[in-house]
């Protein structure tokens, strides 16, 4: 039998990858697609009016409802609802100054609020929902309320959102689909449109705000986003040109990710809105009980791209391995997996591989690629077969890049017509955000594969900030070594905080995998989690990783001498994680000083 190392790829195709590199005397490097943009429109909604025209009865989205059955609308039902409720919205107090704010989670009404405010020029605010369901002290929910001055909330469910929004916004109208004490939902989508809808689309230009998304809060508290309409879809142009297969096949997503986050919203219900594909809400997520749902749904629906964060192909992995017909269902139609959020760990690339490799023959593009909610959200996308993680690819037609010597690495900033304008009312924070030609400032490190060729892409090479010196002085690069760590955990470990900062040697506070840690035990799924960290076997697990990275380790700032597990729950009110579950190196070492003062405790 072929090893799946040496299997073909399934062919589909890609952008033509030629880069221009400019290198200026103080080492700055300058890099840019040859490819031309194509035209596209500048309104979002735009392609909702093209696609209910040319193909009105696809099914653009579809969510299940309680009694199981996917409920569906098509693009020419979605285009007479959005008209109904940007009708409506003309005859409330909603404008570019009192915007909407959503704090509920994806739904069919969610999206069809949304799509409303973009087709009549007002902008919309997707807020996470663990600001108004998880949080205990709303702060955060109060920012983003207090920043936008909204003029209308949706909810889904009023029930579940009546303290918070008691508590944060009690004065301000509320659209809710069930338990409605303001305005009901339903009885909206029944507005006649008049021509007045068209003419408010009609004065939409490329500057005019469409979303403000709020970013996770990692430095402080959330800043809004302004995301035009021009910066959507000159990105949804970018994306489409560097996979024109989706072009050539009908897209069909099935996802879960938050559209309060830009992955979610703008990259993967944007594209397929842009492309006139279907997007079928997935009410899962990467959690023991959420892949349940997942895996129910993934029976029923095959995608032909699966976007996910690696969390999620590490949950979905042991069904696809168990369900012979989950998995030849699920591998039926998919051209390639995209990852983003964090790395994706070597253990599992091979396994979505060996399973591509047994179930169709062929291996597929594994891609990902470099996006931030300021760049709506997509710069770079890698489209090499047979890549590895940390691969970033090359940046999308008409966006430059600028690499710029930053500490001994080399700091990204990007121009272009994807770049957002600013931070909403936070003028200070908009032009800190940017350097004196135009460049976003992203904090993100950069190196090219190979100096000489510039086509061959670049890597992540952590985030500046991030990094620190030891007592030697010697710096880390936290985001490599991170990686590498992760990696040499074989699927023992999640994610990792490495300590070190003006001490001797290195770290690290360790958030286990804890499917794997259970399923080494031999636990069962109700045992807690400082039970399962002090377990024998996964602390000797712990111990192995160490000693395996020591053996690939060139000195101190690459040698993890001592790492305990986090056997505490991460807080979002701290900022510890954000909603889409990435962890916050500067916070958890901030609120958790006991740990560090543990692993540099003597012995």
């Amino acid at each position: 039998m072929m090893d799946f190392k040496t299997a073909p790829f399934l062919k589909i195709e890609t952008i033509p990858i030629d880069i221009e590199k400019e290198v200026k005397m103080d080492g700055t490097i300058l890099l840019k697609s040859k490819v031309a943009l194509k035209n596209h429109p500048h309104q979002m909604t735009a392609r909702l009016v093209h696609w209910a025209e040319k193909t009105p009865h696809t099914i653009f989205i579809a969510q299940k409802a309680e009694n199981g059955l996917w409920q569906t609308l098509t693009y020419a039902e979605t285009l007479q609802k959005v008209k109904s409720i940007a009708q409506f919205l003309l005859q409330t107090e909603v404008s570019t100054e009192k915007p909407i704010a959503i704090l509920s989670e994806n739904s069919i009404e969610h999206a069809l609020i949304a799509l409303a405010a973009m087709h009549i020029g007002v902008p919309f605010a997707p807020i996470a929902t663990a600001y108004s369901l998880r949080s205990t002290d709303y702060a955060k929910l109060r920012h983003a309320i207090d920043l936008l001055t909204p003029g209308l909330l949706f909810v889904q469910n009023y029930k579940l959102y009546q303290k918070a929004i008691q508590m944060v916004a009690p004065n301000i109208p509320v659209m809710a689909v069930k338990h409605s004490e303001s305005i009901d939902f339903e009885s909206i989508v029944k507005t006649v449109s008049t021509q007045a809808v068209d003419i408010a689309f009609d004065k939409i230009q490329f500057d005019t705000v469409a979303k403000i998304l709020f970013t996770s809060g990692s430095t402080g508290l959330p800043k809004g986003v302004m995301n035009t309409h021009g910066n959507m879809t000159t990105n949804l142009q970018q994306i489409t040109q560097s996979f024109p297969f989706i072009t050539q096949t009908h897209l069909t997503l099935l996802d879960w990710l938050p559209w309060n986050h830009t992955f979610g919203g703008n990259h993967n219900f944007g594209l397929t809105l842009y492309n006139g594909g279907s997007l079928y809400i997935d009410g899962g997520n990467p959690t023991p009980k959420g892949i349940a749902i997942t895996v129910q749904n993934l029976k029923e629906i095959a995608p032909t791209i699966y976007f996910n964060v690696p969390k999620g192909f590490e949950e979905l992995i042991p069904h696809l391995k168990q369900d012979k017909i989950l998995c030849k269902l699920f591998f039926s139609q998919l051209k390639m997996f995209f990852y983003a959020g964090a790395s994706l760990a070597q253990h599992v690339w091979d396994d979505l591989e060996q399973l591509a490799y047994e179930t169709i023959g062929k291996k597929l593009l594994m891609s990902s690629g470099l996006g931030m909610t300021e760049t709506s959200p997509s710069c770079t996308f890698n489209t090499h077969f047979g890549s590895r993680a940390g691969m970033i690819g090359t940046p999308v037609p008409e966006l430059e890049v600028k690499l710029v010597p930053n500490g001994g690495k080399l700091e990204a900033r990007f121009r272009g017509k994807n770049v957002m304008k600013g931070y909403w009312r936070n003028p200070e924070a908009s032009a800190k955000a940017f350097d004196s030609e135009g460049f976003y400032l992203t904090g993100d490190a950069l190196k090219m594969l190979n100096p000489d060729n510039p086509n061959e892409g670049l890597v992540f090479d952590g985030r500046i900030a991030e990094d620190f010196k030891m007592d030697t002085g010697t710096w880390v690069n936290v985001g490599v070594l991170k990686a590498r760590l992760i990696a040499a955990g074989n699927g023992l470990i999640q994610d990792a905080v490495i300590t070190g900062h003006d001490k001797s040697f290195l770290g690290a506070i360790i958030f286990p995998d804890l499917n794997f840690c259970k399923q080494l035990a031999g636990l069962n799924a109700e045992v807690s989690l400082q039970i399962i960290v002090n377990q024998p076997i996964v602390l000797k697990a712990l111990q192995t990783t160490l000693e395996n990275l020591a053996k690939t380790s060139t000195g101190s700032s690459t040698l993890i001498r001592k790492a305990i597990f986090a056997d505490f729950e991460l807080s979002i009110d701290k900022g510890e994680i954000t909603d889409k579950g990435s962890i916050n190196q500067r916070m958890i070492l901030a609120n958790r000083s006991t740990y560090v003062d543990k692993i540099y405790k003597p012995i």
